[in-house]
């Protein structure tokens, strides 16, 4: 499965509330079991979740939903 297609996966279920505003998402070594790629595929996943708003990364902490406005 490519980096792009997990990606929007993720989003669509952020979108769907799965994973609702103010929640963490899976470790990266999660998502990486749960998707059968390798941890290099899911930070790539994450950097455009992040780039594209529908992510946010807390340093320390982990990545989360971000709470709307």
């Amino acid at each position: 499965m490519s980096y792009l297609k997990i990606a929007e996966d993720l989003a669509a279920r952020i979108k769907s509330g799965e994973y609702p505003a103010g929640s963490q998402l899976p470790t990266y070594n999660e998502l990486a079991d749960l998707y059968s790629v390798s941890f290099s595929t899911i930070t790539r996943v994450i950097g455009v979740l992040r780039l594209t708003g529908v992510v946010v990364g807390v340093p320390g902490r982990g990545t989360f939903v971000p709470e709307k406005d």
